[in-house]
């Protein structure tokens, strides 16, 4: 796109263990992949933002001078959203011109997330405001919780912006402490298997939010149980309640709102143990862990379509996949496996053959994609 003064590339992201955990303020681990957003841009002398896309329809025209009105669901909200973080904090003159394109056609990889860190990213730019890659990561997730009305952690902006190819992303949601951990020289080398269900966002009604309110639930009920004084639910997180706090009242409160603080309680375990085996090269233990994950995700925090299920259950026999479980919020997409590569064109063959054999209705639809973890956000 060389009529564009600047591309920046803003990678999706995997999360391999700390499913749905973030919102709660629990421990996360990540890879940026080396698919992705680009977004080419020219800075303009005055506040008017002019977005194209290539792959959705229409244009999106808008000020950055003026306050950003409600949503419209629509591709445009996301840039929006994103001046939106950014007035709070700064004072925006200039917008921009510019082209966006997305290079896999799959939810679950949190492209919202990295079209939101493409987008502050390249309005700072055009105002000469310059942020650390952490104040990219809360902006961006704050233009998603406040401006979409998501209410996600900080994970997917995380990986996005803080990814290392040669790395493991490990966040602490509660402190915002984060760090990359090295390739243990020990591993063997692995890909990332992407695979797409077919079913698509819009097909399925995600209960994303009420998952994140029945986990405040579950923490509201421990406190009040145990006599301790409630905070507002906007205060109130797992990760402020002992877990031997809960197992005292589990059994007095509904099970859905244990399933979901086992869940957590149970993530949470698993990243330190996946953590230590990243760092000792242990990958066969790291996706045995991810498979755990994934099974915790089925039955105590009750997401994944049956698509999703049927995926996870015949990627688990296949020789050559360490691990794996659902990307993203689990309702929909995908899911992903770390796999040894010399096993990646068998694998990609029989899970294709078993799962369109009993859902034929996806043969058009249902993808295979082999990627690999990459940096995190950057201007190339």
């Amino acid at each position: 796109m060389e009529n564009y003064q600047y591309h920046i590339f803003a990678p999706y992201r995997v999360c391999p263990l700390g499913a749905h955990v973030d919102h709660q303020h629990g421990l996360v681990t990540g890879f940026a992949i080396n698919k992705g957003v680009d977004l080419w841009f020219t800075p303009r002398k005055d506040g008017h933002v002019h977005l194209e896309s290539r792959s959705f329809e229409g244009t999106v025209d808008f000020d950055v001078t003026t306050p950003s009105q409600v949503r419209e669901h629509h591709w445009g909200d996301y840039a929006r959203g994103a001046k939106y973080a950014l007035r709070k904090r700064f004072e925006m003159k200039y917008g921009i011109d510019g082209v966006l394109q997305g290079s896999l056609p799959v939810g679950g990889l949190s492209s919202s997330a990295a079209v939101l860190i493409a987008y502050v990213m390249a309005l700072a730019k055009a105002n000469d405001i310059v942020l650390k890659p952490f104040e990219v990561v809360k902006i961006a997730s704050e233009a998603e919780r406040e401006y979409i009305g998501l209410n996600n952690g900080l994970l997917d902006q995380a990986c996005i912006a803080l990814g290392r190819k040669d790395g493991l992303l490990f966040l602490d949601c509660d402190s915002n402490d984060w760090r990359i951990i090295r390739k243990n020289p020990a591993m063997p080398d692995f890909e990332i298997g992407i695979f797409f269900s077919g079913l698509t966002r819009s097909l399925v009604n995600s209960d994303y939010n009420l998952r994140v309110f029945e986990c405040k639930t579950a923490a509201w009920n421990t406190l009040a149980y145990m006599n301790q004084p409630l905070k507002t639910f906007d205060k109130t997180f797992l990760r402020d309640i002992p877990k031997e706090n809960f197992e005292q009242v589990m059994d007095k409160m509904p099970d859905r709102f244990a399933r979901r603080a086992e869940h957590f309680y149970g993530e949470y375990r698993r990243v330190r143990q996946g953590v230590t085996a990243w760092e000792t090269g242990n990958l066969q233990l790291f996706g045995q862990l991810s498979f755990s994950s994934c099974e915790s995700s089925i039955h105590k925090y009750e997401c994944g379509s049956a698509e999703l299920i049927s995926i996870y259950n015949i990627m688990r026999t296949l020789p050559g996949v360490y691990g794996g479980r659902f990307s993203g919020a689990g309702f929909k997409g995908a899911v992903i496996a770390l796999v040894n590569p010399q096993y990646k064109e068998s694998i990609e063959q029989e899970l294709t053959k078993q799962y369109l054999e009993k859902f034929p209705e996806y043969e058009t639809t249902f993808k295979v994609y082999w990627v690999r973890p990459d940096d995190g956000a950057r201007f190339v």
